[in-house]
């Protein structure tokens, strides 16, 4: 999850292992296309299952890493406090992790940068020292500060340039923003992406309509255009003819839904980008987040109050604003001591995925304080 997240809810920590044991997979209505017979109550096209790598998990921790910031002139421990919600992106045949890292001293509970990590692996991860992306004293520290830069989201371009989605915050108001790269170090800031009358709108989590191509993801455009889901409540489109300039669908002036939460679901309360969405056989297949409600009677109650799981959602491949199907019940859900307790509980919020050695790692946040992965190995993938 992301900035302005709701409150914890520690009395559910213990509750949780009980449901991760007892909570049932089975449908809560028929869905329009069949259950994989090896991983009951999800469909054929899902992608998993996904194993939580609980050997070597959580994969990144915080630090005491230190560089000067450029807007406080001074040294910061810049991912002492938290690093979660990653983007991940395979270059010079190592796994490039690209995550969130809190300090301690930004004025809205911590100041957020990019830090980089390089793995062969995928599960062993080395640091570089600085952060890769941060605020600086550019026309953009308006927007960025002191809140940060936030949950990037990763895919390349048919010529090899990086476009980065991310969140920027002020301390009052998260705006979708874009950035390129040649080499994931050096960036190129384009600002909001969302322009004219919603470019103050509150906005995040762009996801990219992309394809694999061996171990890269590259944008690909769909009638002409690239596409992007964006939302943090509901899920939202936007389409672009060259990867920098996008409007988004609108209906009466306002933005368009493409996908909303379900009462009585995982996702009762909000559904968020995850990574990329990829295009596949079956269509565009979009792993995404789920909040469960905090109270009522539409909340799942499976699940405790306000925990984060993951599902994923089926869109038409010619057509990206059409919704063909969705996932009955999460992929994941918290139930490591590191998911379950953290700066805010009950979280797994996933961000970064990558086809890398014959297998797709996914990177996940924990709590909004550590990283995992975890890994699917799909049949025919190499």
């Amino acid at each position: 999850m992301e900035t302005l997240k709701t409150g914890s809810h520690y009395i559910w920590s213990i509750v949780l292992f009980v449901f991760a044991l007892t909570a049932s997979c089975g449908q809560k209505e028929a869905g329009n296309q069949e259950e994989t017979a090896a991983w009951p109550g999800h469909k054929s096209w899902e992608m998993g299952p996904f194993v939580k790598q609980n050997a070597a998990n959580p994969v990144l921790l915080p630090g005491v890493l230190e560089f000067v910031c450029p807007i406080l002139e001074e040294s910061v421990k810049w991912e002492e406090k938290d690093v979660f919600n990653p983007a991940a992106v395979v270059k010079d045949g190592q796994i490039n992790l690209l995550y969130r890292a809190e300090d301690f001293l930004g004025s809205n509970n911590g100041t957020s940068r990019i830090g980089l990590a390089l793995s062969e692996d995928g599960l062993n991860f080395e640091k570089l020292s600085e952060p890769v992306f941060y605020p600086e004293n550019d026309s953009l520290k308006h927007l960025e500060w002191d809140g940060g830069v936030e949950d990037p989201r990763i895919v390349e371009s048919e010529d090899g340039q990086y476009i980065m989605t991310y969140t920027s915050y002020d301390g009052e108001v998260a705006r979708l923003m874009l950035a390129t790269s040649p080499n994931l170090k050096d960036w190129t800031k384009y600002g909001r992406v969302l322009k004219g009358d919603f470019k103050d709108t509150w906005s995040k989590a762009g996801a990219i309509v992309a394809a694999r191509e061996g171990e890269r993801i590259i944008a690909k455009k769909i009638n002409g255009r690239y596409w992007m889901y964006f939302g943090d409540t509901d899920l939202f489109l936007a389409h672009s003819e060259d990867l920098l300039h996008w409007d988004p669908l609108e209906t009466n002036g306002a933005l368009k839904p493409v996908m909303k939460p379900r009462p009585g679901y995982f996702d009762s309360r909000l559904v968020e980008s995850g990574p990329y969405a990829l295009l596949r056989n079956e269509g565009i297949v979009l792993l995404y987040n789920g909040m469960n409600l905090e109270e009522g009677q539409e909340l799942d109650p499976s699940l405790p109050p306000g925990a984060y799981s993951a599902g994923q959602a089926l869109f038409d491949g010619a057509d990206p604003s059409k919704l063909i199907d969705r996932s009955e019940t999460y992929f994941m859900t918290p139930e490591e001591p590191y998911e379950i307790e953290g700066q805010v509980n009950l979280v797994c919020f996933i961000e970064g995925m990558v086809p890398y050695n014959g297998s797709w790692f996914l990177y996940y946040g924990t709590a909004d304080s550590k990283i995992a992965a975890a890994v699917y190995e799909e049949i025919g993938m190499r």
